[in-house]
Order: C-alpha cells, then sequence, then structure tokens
C-alpha cells in the first residue's frame, strides 16, 4: 500500500480517536440532551460521523458489506435528501436507543471496516482514487463536527442549574481558567493595499471544500483592517451606550430579532449583583474577563456593534486578504483553549487573524464565479445552503490544526451565536 494511503488511514484513526476522546470528560447523562434545534446531542455526532463513513465509502464501494443496522440510516442521516426520509433535526434528543455504548461499539466496527478496505484496495482500481477522495472528505467533515460537539457541548452544558464545567485536561493542559491576568489592550486599524488579488483556491495537493473554489481575481480598494478583535471590555461600551436599544444601529431583521428574542447581551453572559458573568467550557460561569475578545455574537449583533463603533464588518475577500499577506500559522498547542485568547490580544499586529474566534465578516455566502457543485450526493455538501447565509472567516480555537486554510469559507445564519464568533472592524482607507 502507498505512503500516501497509509498516511491518510493514519490521519483517519487520529480523528476519529480524537471525537471520543472529546466526549470522554461527559457523563453518560450528558450525550443525549438537544436544548434547542441548532445543538445535537453528542451521541448523535459520533453516530452521524460515523454514517458518513458506512453510507459514503462501505456501502457504496466494499461489494461484501453489510450495514450494521439499517435504522442507523434514518437516525444519522443529516441533511441528505439523497439517501430519503431521515429523523427529523429537532427530534435527534427524544431518542435513548442505541445507547452511547452502541454507538461507540458501531463506530468501532466502521473503523475496522474502513481500515480492512483501504489496507486491500488495490490502487490500480479506477474505483480507488474516488474512493480515497471520500475517505479525505469524511475526515475533514468528522473536524468539522469536532468544532461543532465543543459547541453544543458547551451549550449543553451552560444549561444546567449547577456550575457544570468541561473537563479542563481535555482543553488543555496548561489552562490558565481563574481569569486573575489582565492584559492592557491597545488596537490599530492596519492599511492594507487593495488592487486585482486572487482569492479561493483550486483544487490540489491542499485539501479544500468545493465552495472554496474556484480561486479567480477580485478586485479590492484599499481598506483598513483592525488588528486584534473587540474586546469583553468595548461590547459593554456598546451595552452601556444603548447599542440594544437603539434601531438606527440595526439592520432591520436584526432589530426585530433583538425585540423578538429580547436580547440584551451576548449568549452566555449573565448579570449577577450588578456584574457580569460569563460562561466558559473550561471553568463554568466566571467574573467577565474585560481583556478577552467577545465571543458567541450574532452577525446581527456584530453589525450593530461595526455601526455604533463607526466602522464596518469586512468583506470576506479583505479578511483573505490579509490573512495572506499577514501570514501567521496557528499555534497548534493553543487548540481547544478558551483563555489562551488573552495571550493572543497583545499589540503584534494580526496576532489573532487565525485561530481565535470565527470571525463574521459583512458577505453573504454566494458561490464565487465559476463554482460547480460536485457530482453526486456530496452536491448537497455546501452548494444547497448557498441562500440567507453569512460568511465568518478565521478558524477558531476549537478548529483543528491542519483545518485551517486562508480560503476556508464558514457560514452560519445571521442570528445563530452558538458558535465561536467574535467581531474584528474595517473601514474604508
Amino acid at each position: 500500500m502507498a505512503s500516501s494511503v497509509n498516511h491518510l488511514l493514519e490521519h483517519f484513526v487520529a480523528v476519529r480517536r480524537r471525537s471520543v476522546q472529546i466526549c470522554s470528560p461527559l457523563e453518560i447523562e450528558d450525550y443525549c440532551p438537544q436544548p434547542v434545534v441548532n445543538v445535537s446531542p453528542p451521541k448523535w455526532h459520533l453516530g452521524h460521523t460515523t454514517w458518513f463513513f458506512e453510507n459514503f465509502i462501505l456501502n457504496d464501494y466494499c461489494s461484501d458489506y453489510k450495514v450494521v443496522e439499517p435504522q442507523y440510516f434514518f437516525i444519522f442521516n443529516s441533511y441528505y435528501e439523497t439517501f430519503g426520509d431521515r429523523l427529523n433535526r429537532e427530534n435527534r434528543g427524544f431518542l435513548s436507543r442505541p445507547t452511547v455504548n452502541q454507538v461507540l461499539e458501531y463506530r468501532q466496527q466502521v473503523d475496522n471496516r474502513v481500515c480492512e478496505f483501504f489496507s486491500a484496495f488495490d490502487e490500480n482500481d479506477k474505483n480507488f482514487s474516488r474512493a480515497a477522495k471520500l475517505l479525505e472528505i469524511g475526515i475533514h467533515h468528522e473536524q468539522q463536527h469536532q468544532e461543532l460537539l465543543l459547541m453544543d457541548i458547551k451549550y449543553i452544558l451552560s444549561q444546567n442549574h449547577l456550575n457544570t464545567c468541561y473537563d479542563n485536561s481535555v482543553l488543555s493542559d496548561s489552562l490558565d481558567v481563574t481569569g486573575n491576568s489582565r492584559v492592557p489592550v491597545t488596537s490599530d486599524f492596519i492599511a492594507m493595499s487593495g488592487g486585482l488579488v486572487e482569492i479561493g483556491i483550486d483544487h490540489g495537493n491542499t485539501f479544500a471544500y468545493d465552495h472554496e473554489t474556484p480561486k479567480h481575481k477580485f478586485y479590492l480598494n484599499d481598506y483598513l483592517l483592525q488588528d486584534r478583535c473587540i474586546t469583553n471590555a468595548e461590547f459593554l461600551e456598546f451595552i452601556a451606550d444603548g447599542g440594544y436599544c437603539d434601531f438606527k444601529l440595526w439592520l432591520s431583521d436584526g432589530w426585530e430579532w433583538v425585540q423578538a428574542e429580547s436580547i440584551c447581551s451576548p449568549l452566555y453572559w449573565r448579570k449577577v449583583d450588578g456584574g457580569w458573568q460569563e460562561y466558559h467550557l473550561s471553568g463554568g460561569w466566571q467574573e467577565l474577563d474585560p481583556s478577552l475578545p467577545v465571543s458567541h455574537i450574532s452577525h446581527y449583533e456584530a453589525d450593530a456593534f461595526a455601526s455604533w463603533a463607526g466602522a464596518r464588518l469586512p468583506s470576506e475577500q479583505e479578511w483573505e486578504h490579509a490573512a495572506g499577506v499577514h501570514r501567521m500559522e496557528p499555534d497548534e498547542q493553543n487548540f481547544y483553549q478558551e483563555h489562551h485568547l488573552r495571550s493572543r490580544m497583545g499589540s503584534n499586529h494580526f496576532k489573532d487573524l487565525r485561530g481565535g474566534l470565527w470571525e463574521w465578516t459583512s458577505s453573504a455566502f454566494t458561490p464565487y464565479s465559476g463554482y460547480r457543485a460536485p457530482a453526486g450526493a456530496l452536491a448537497e455538501y455546501n452548494a444547497k445552503f448557498m441562500s440567507n447565509q453569512v460568511v465568518m472567516r478565521g478558524g477558531c480555537y476549537a478548529t483543528p490544526a491542519e483545518h485551517y486554510r486562508d480560503s476556508y469559507r464558514n457560514f452560519f445564519f445571521p442570528n445563530q451565536r452558538w458558535q465561536f464568533s467574535g467581531i474584528r472592524l474595517a473601514k474604508d482607507y
């Protein structure tokens, strides 16, 4: 077997192990709740990512394969109309069965068959390259779900009346969870020269999702981009100045959302005895740290803050261009941490451009000129979501290191904020 396939299988095994490790601190009761429709139970994530490999690879390419449990194709299909009926998303938390142990057994069975299948695969077989490509996509798909797992676990644990937090040792062995260190935060707007720039990526040796393609030319005017994300202290000023009460700052849909949902602060903030607290995976409810970047912000809130600050949100093209100019690889040792963000808020320009929080842009999630959706069921992976959603850039502390690319486009609806999201401002030059 070629070294490239060996490497792919090693990556597969490591990523699959990581998902189970992320869930390992949970009590058995934590695997099943679904407090809101956007938050899926951890048990479902573990099953769905397994279904992806079983359905797209084993069921299609392994002639003697017998599915583990036919009903899993109904339970763990997410949104693929190609494969027929599926469990409604809002009902994922209703299922006590399959049990967590049964889902873990399902994962092990599928993992074993995938490894056996590729170890014996004839690379001269015409189907080999297609199956290997699906394995690569499945690995990256699981890494997306690892990020979602941490988002969803945070929301689930935050709903407890007990001050429940996630196991710090899984996040980092050296997490500062005390909140005692206050870092002075300075800010600059960096002048960026525009012109005709290259945006996107072409499929090659580097993995990329279809919606990041094709690479194309885009004209940018000169612009200014803030060298860090907005902090809790700055967002407190917005709140104190009546930002949530001033309709002039808000997009029309955003203003309706604020009123309908009675929004008056970021998600995971609460007022206790006249002071603010924030919920963290790594420490539960703690005194609000003013030097940390404000997180769990909707696009509506980000846009309103930018208006209040006399600025705007960057376009996704501006963000990608700046990332290319100020290149810095993400610091792998900082992944799965929240409080490492404090150390990334120093004065070095663009120090936190990658790996801190997903940053809202002003760009709608639409296809690039020349985009072509993949053939078959994978056409449903991204293409059908190119409507009414907004692009986020930059990754976050829960994004696996090898998952980073300057061209990576994440996308969410503008009212959503359970994801690890933040704000970086831009201005016209």
